[in-house]
């Protein structure tokens, strides 16, 4: 009859397992890296926080429907409170829509999907009208379904303008926030 005895590995104090003595040494290595990370939404170096700056932000109209989606969108997340702020900063936005039929029914010829594809460009500028600030550009895609009917077509097609609409929305305020506190 034998009964199992582990190995005892050479180099280890007894009771202190590898796994251990890894997370001991991940934990002593990123120790000196915790003081490197800052919150996206907390308090800056420069003195007061990105959440305030986005509420002085006056966005510019944006046209058509998915522009004016967009817009509502921007404004409940850069100012959800309500506040009245002056604006110190503007944001121009100009939207390109696409949509596009990748899949085809082979027996009657009509399309089973539809994509939306929106790309906005951005550019965030002082009040003044300097340089500015950030910009760049957002992509984003929402697909629905088709079927016979035309109506609802036409309302799948517009709620995937929506879901496009709140996705832009939080791609550019997300950018926006990263901008404003890389620059403190």
């Amino acid at each position: 009859m034998s009964s199992y005895e582990p190995r005892r590995r050479r180099g280890f104090p007894r009771g202190l397992s590898s796994r251990a003595l890894a997370i001991a040494l991940c934990a002593l290595t990123s120790l000196p890296l915790a003081g490197c990370l800052q919150p996206l939404y907390g308090t800056m170096a420069g003195g007061g926080d990105v959440a305030s700056r986005l509420q002085a932000i006056k966005i510019e109209p944006i046209g058509d429907r998915l522009g004016h989606y967009l817009e509502n969108e921007l404004i409940f997340g850069l100012n959800g409170t309500g506040a009245p702020v002056t604006p110190r900063y503007s944001l121009k936005v100009s939207l390109t829509e696409n949509v596009q039929s990748p899949l085809i029914d082979t027996v009657t010829g009509y399309p089973t999907q539809g994509t939306v594809v929106v790309t906005a460009t951005y550019a965030l500028t002082p009040s003044g009208g300097m340089e500015p600030i950030t910009k760049g550009v957002a992509t984003v895609v929402a697909s629905y379904d088709r079927n016979s009917q035309r109506f609802a077509n036409i309302r799948a097609s517009r709620d995937a303008e929506i879901r496009d609409a709140r996705l832009l929305a939080d791609q550019i305020r997300t950018n926006i926030a990263a901008a404003f506190a890389q620059k403190g």
